[in-house]
C-alpha cells in the first residue's frame, strides 16, 4: 500500500472513532433500545405528539448506528482492498479504492458536522419563514426560488415537511412562506440559514432585460416544547380569519378557515391555513406564535448578557449571509465561510449541504469565540 494512502486511512480512522466517542457508541444502543421499548408499548398513538417525538428520535439513532457501522465496515473493507491492489499491483482495483476513500471521506466528514450541534436547541424541530424584500414581484419570486430550495433540499434527505403558511403573491412567487422541518437537530442544521440572501440575475419581469438585484430574509427559529410554553393572555391577541389558498393556486378548502393571529403587545402576527377546520389553524397559529415569543424572549437574553459582557457578538440578526449570482456568472457565495461554488442550478434545486455544513462549522467557531476568555 502507497504511503500516502496508509496515512490516509490512519486519519479516516482517527475522524471516526472521535465520532463515536462523540456520540458515545454504548450510549447511543442503549438509547435506541429503550426508545423501541416505549415506541412498542400500547397505546402510544393516543397521543400523537409524544408518539412523533419518540419515532423521530428513534429514526435518528438508528440511522446514526447504522451510519457507523456502516462506516466502520467499509473502512475495514478498504484496507483490504488497498492491499490487494498491492499484492497483484492492479491498477483497476487501487482506482477502486481511490474512488471509495474519497466517498468515505466525504461522507465521514459530513456526518462529523453533526457532532458539532450541542447548542442548547440545536436538537429541536426548525421553523422557518421566508420572506421578500422591497422590490416587488422580483423579490415575491425570489422568496419562491428560496422556498424552493429548502424544499428540494429536505426531499433529497426524506426530512418531512409541514407548511403553516402560504401566501401566493399576485404576478409570481409568494409574499410569504412558514414551514416546519419536523426531524431532530433541523434547527441546528439549518440556524445558519438565517439571514438575508441576495440574488442577481437578468429579471424575467423586466421587458429591458436588465439586471436586477434583490433580497429575501431568511428567518430561522426552534420550534417551541412544551416546557418552554409561554402564558399568553387571550386579552393581548386579535384572531382574524380569512379563506385558504395553497401552494400553486391550490385551494385548501372553500370555507374561511384560515387563522391569523396578532399578538397585540409584541405586534408579532402569525398565520395558519393548512388545516382542514379553524380549530385545528388556530392551534397551529399558536405553536408558531409561542416559537416567535420564545426567539423573541431568547434575543432579549442574549442582548442583555452581551451588554453585560460588552461583546459584539449580538448575531447581526438579518444580515446579508450570501449572494446567488446568475448574472453576468455563475456563482453562489457564502460572506461568512467563504464557501463559493459554480454549480447555481444545483444549489437552487437543493444540493446545498456544502454551505449548510460550512455555516454548522462556522458557528460552532464564533460560539467558542464568545464564550469567556474566548
Amino acid at each position: 500500500m502507497a504511503a500516502d494512502r496508509s496515512s490516509d486511512l490512519k486519519a479516516l480512522d482517527a475522524t471516526l472513532t472521535s465520532i463515536e466517542k462523540v456520540l458515545d457508541l454504548p450510549k447511543l444502543r442503549q438509547e435506541a433500545v429503550d426508545l423501541e421499548e416505549q415506541a412498542a408499548m400500547p397505546g402510544l398513538w393516543d397521543d400523537q405528539e409524544k408518539a412523533q417525538r419518540i419515532t423521530g428520535q428513534l429514526s435518528v439513532v438508528q440511522a446514526d448506528l447504522k451510519r457507523l457501522e456502516s462506516y466502520r465496515s467499509r473502512l475495514d473493507d478498504l484496507a483490504v482492498l488497498y492491499l490487494m491492489a498491492a499484492e497483484e499491483s492492479d491498477e483497476g482495483t487501487e482506482l477502486e479504492a481511490d474512488n471509495e476513500l474519497a466517498a468515505l471521506t466525504r461522507e465521514i466528514g459530513s456526518f462529523e458536522v453533526r457532532t458539532l450541534l450541542s447548542g442548547e436547541y440545536d436538537m429541536r424541530h426548525a421553523l422557518v419563514q421566508i420572506s421578500p424584500g422591497q422590490g416587488g414581484t422580483e423579490a415575491q419570486d425570489w422568496a419562491f426560488m428560496l422556498w424552493r430550495m429548502y424544499y428540494r433540499w429536505a426531499e433529497r434527505h426524506d426530512y418531512p415537511l409541514d407548511v403553516y403558511e402560504y401566501q401566493e403573491a399576485e404576478e409570481a412567487g409568494v409574499k410569504s412562506v412558514v414551514f416546519e422541518v419536523k426531524v431532530p437537530y433541523a434547527y441546528g442544521t439549518l440556524a445558519g440559514e438565517h439571514g438575508v440572501h441576495r440574488l442577481v440575475r437578468i429579471s424575467p419581469f423586466d421587458n429591458q432585460n436588465r439586471r436586477q438585484t434583490t433580497f429575501a430574509a431568511v428567518d430561522v427559529t426552534p420550534v417551541v416544547e412544551t416546557a418552554d410554553f409561554i402564558d399568553i393572555d387571550e386579552k393581548d391577541l386579535r384572531v382574524d380569519v380569512f379563506r385558504s389558498s395553497g401552494p400553486g393556486g391550490q385551494g385548501v378548502n372553500t370555507t374561511d378557515s384560515a387563522v391569523r393571529i396578532t399578538h397585540l403587545p409584541t405586534n408579532i402576527v402569525v398565520s395558519c391555513q393548512n388545516e382542514r377546520s379553524q380549530i385545528q389553524n388556530r392551534a397551529a397559529a399558536m405553536v408558531v406564535l409561542q416559537t416567535k415569543l420564545l426567539e423573541r424572549k431568547r434575543e432579549e437574553e442574549l442582548a442583555e448578557m452581551d451588554a453585560i459582557r460588552g461583546s459584539k457578538s449580538a448575531n447581526a440578526m438579518g444580515s446579508q449571509i450570501r449572494n446567488y449570482v446568475l448574472h453576468p456568472y455563475q456563482m453562489v457565495k457564502d460572506l461568512r465561510t467563504g464557501v463559493e461554488t459554480s454549480n447555481t442550478q444545483g444549489v437552487l434545486d437543493g444540493e446545498i449541504d456544502e454551505l449548510v455544513e460550512a455555516a454548522i462549522r462556522w458557528r460552532r467557531t464564533r460560539d467558542e469565540g464568545d464564550q469567556p476568555g474566548g
